[in-house]
């Protein structure tokens, strides 16, 4: 049985991702903040809890991110910009999914198909960015889809049968998004794991370093 480890398996996406892996036979591990005290901000946090787990994990998940932190909202225009509230979002969205790539590897088999996969969002591809606004979270998801794929060009010269890879899940309707979905078209945690799962047994090593969106479509950088 194929085993999958989900980081931030409490929240709205990670713990229906979860249970939809569950349903199509694999053997799922879930890590979170609230339910397991990992820490994805704190090195030492996530060191440990990877740490004390053993592999292989054909798939690993990140789940975590946040696009409020402290009370902060996403600015409507960069006078609005804050230094502190940037900084959290570049720990949290950022290196957060860094630092479980950095950990979980060991985890990883080397032999066979894998999956490392990071939540990211349409709104980090600069390419796309036709409105503004959102001056922090858009960079620390930018952010995150660089240090994806250059996680993924490393990992390729030492794992071959690896996707080591970014997703956009699409407005998922949750708590994270209630706010801030206007007009756009949601869909359930449960959809949205559905489809996400769908992309996930797709991908393959050629696809390592991409970013996708829940269609399997690749967005531009």
């Amino acid at each position: 049985m194929e085993r999958a480890l989900v980081i931030g398996a409490s929240g709205g996406i990670g713990s229906a991702l979860a249970a939809e892996l569950e349903e199509r036979g694999m053997e799922v591990t879930g890590l979170s903040r609230s339910r397991d005290g990992l820490d994805v901000t704190d090195e030492a946090s996530v060191a440990a809890a990877l740490g004390a787990l053993e592999g292989p994990y054909h798939l690993v998940f990140c789940a975590t991110g946040a696009l409020e932190i402290g009370g902060a909202r996403p600015e409507k225009t960069i006078r609005e910009l804050d230094p502190e509230a940037a900084l959290a979002q570049f720990r949290l969205n950022a290196l957060g999914p860094a630092l479980v790539l950095k950990h979980a590897l060991p985890l990883v088999p080397r032999r066979e198909r894998a999956v490392m996969a990071v939540l990211s969002a349409r709104v980090g591809s600069i390419g796309d960015n036709q409105i503004g606004g959102w001056y922090s979270y858009r960079t620390a998801k930018a952010a995150v889809n660089q240090l994806v794929h250059g996680a993924a060009v490393e990992f390729a010269r030492s794992h071959r049968h690896l996707a080591c890879v970014t997703l956009h899940p699409g407005t998922v309707a949750t708590a994270f998004t209630e706010k801030y979905a206007d007009k756009h078209p949601t869909v359930s945690p449960g959809e949205a794991a559905t489809r996400l799962a769908d992309v996930l047994e797709q991908l393959e090593p050629t696809h390592t370093g991409g970013f996708y969106d829940y269609a399997f479509s690749e967005i531009p950088w």
